[in-house]
């Protein structure tokens, strides 16, 4: 299995970006949605077990400090399966998604730096004190439906998705995903309120 932590990343310790396509497709567009449902299947499943993984490194954390590394590899895996997913959907590659959580297989990088410890009490307040980002990002997350409606016409008619465009897009997803890592136990760094990687 290979790896799913990267080491010595700069900046807050989860990273996510998007290659920026120089041309999409203007046809693929109508149905991207529909080719992302197998995905979407699987990941549902996968996302329950993820659940599970996650009760199982809160007690992990409690009693001994550590996320079962292979457990923290299992999450990561299954977030950069759902973010190639999601990219695609969001009409930002047109590369069809593989059914793979392996890293490099397309144009998204999402990687985790493994925590060599974490805290046993913050575990208990996590979720409460991503409240504000939660707040924010439904705001930002409305923004993101209009850029993608934006998006689908600009790509309709240019074959381009708008770069500043797709900048907010990514900048969207990787608070996102910031803010999952904190509250799914997997870092203890308070996530930044920042679109910039």
């Amino acid at each position: 299995m290979t790896t799913a932590v990267a080491a010595g990343t700069p900046g807050y310790p989860v990273q996510y970006d998007v290659e920026y396509p120089q041309e999409l497709s203007r046809w693929l567009i109508f149905v991207k949605w529909l080719l992302a449902i197998p995905h979407y299947i699987i990941l549902y499943v996968l996302n329950i077990v993820v659940g599970i993984v996650t009760l199982i490194a809160f007690l992990a954390i409690l009693f001994t400090k550590r996320y079962p590394k292979e457990f923290f590899e299992f999450a990561v895996h299954y977030h950069r399966w759902n973010n190639n997913v999601t990219s695609y959907f969001m009409l930002m590659r047109d590369e069809y998604p593989p059914f793979s959580w392996e890293p490099g297989l397309y144009p998204v990088n999402v990687e985790f730096d493994y925590p060599e410890e974490l805290s046993r009490w913050i575990i208990f307040v996590k979720w409460l004190l991503a409240i504000p980002h939660y707040l924010i990002l439904i705001l930002l997350g409305i923004g993101l439906y209009v850029v993608w409606f934006i998006a689908f016409f600009a790509i309709l008619f240019t074959k381009k998705y708008p770069e500043s465009l797709f900048r907010y897009s990514v900048g969207v997803l990787r608070w996102s995903l910031r803010v999952n890592a904190y509250v799914y136990l997997m870092r203890d760094e308070y996530p930044p309120f920042s679109l910039e990687a």
